[in-house]
């Protein structure tokens, strides 16, 4: 892939390096050509100086060949208008934009732009440390039908099928964490002490999740 990058702060220059990292080539855009520092002498990648929404600077960066955009600058306007600049004009189907107002992020959202909004993501990863288990999902989907937790297994499910699991629980089981590595399971895998669960259920069957996992199988099932 081809990916352009406006913003070439903390987010932008880890983003750009983790990118080119996985062999992707990369452009960065930025205001301010001092900001290019933060990409060290190892980066390979494009740097253009300018402003991420015109589109001449977007050319020399490469879009029309591009693949995937990122708008991570610090300002909220600045981001969308690119963003909606690398969509609407030159095409880009993969076009995510860092906003830190949730509020605004939400109204570009149903407009196809896909937003990371940096004060409800640092919210939400608070109150996943604050609240007890089950009350705040790792992931829920745009339209709230979905979501996925991690689920930590208690001794009762130790020896049982992951299948017998997913039935009693009417959930699948996405992976699992196991001595520090992840594994995809099938419904013949055997849960173990230690594992931790990544579940993927419905928002209205989430109770009924953790209610199985507390009281362990249903000896009749």
């Amino acid at each position: 892939m081809h990916v352009v990058i406006m913003g070439c702060g903390r987010v932008g220059s880890t983003l750009a390096r983790s990118l080119e990292d996985r062999n992707h080539t990369v452009a960065v855009i930025d205001s301010e050509p001092d900001a290019f520092r933060r990409l060290g002498p190892g980066f390979n990648g494009d740097k253009v100086a300018g402003m991420g929404f015109d589109q001449q600077v977007l050319e020399k960066a490469g879009i029309r060949r591009a693949d995937a955009f990122a708008a991570v600058s610090s300002g909220d306007n600045s981001n969308i208008i690119a963003a909606r600049v690398a969509r609407e004009t030159f095409g880009i189907q993969r076009v995510v934009a860092r906003i830190y107002d949730p509020g605004r992020a939400e109204v570009y959202q149903r407009l196809g732009i896909t937003t990371v909004a940096t004060v409800k993501w640092t919210a939400d990863q608070v109150l996943r440390r604050l609240l007890p288990a089950g009350a705040e999902p790792d992931f829920r989907d745009p339209s709230g039908t979905i979501r996925m937790d991690h689920m930590m297994v208690p001794e009762s499910w130790v020896g049982h099928r992951i299948g017998a699991f997913q039935e009693q629980a009417q959930a699948r089981v996405a992976w699992i964490d196991r001595l520090g590595e992840g594994m995809l399971p099938t419904g013949e895998s055997v849960i173990q002490e230690g594992d931790v669960l990544h579940v993927v259920v419905r928002e209205d069957k989430a109770d009924r999740a953790y209610d199985v996992l507390k009281h362990g199988p249903d000896p009749e099932a």
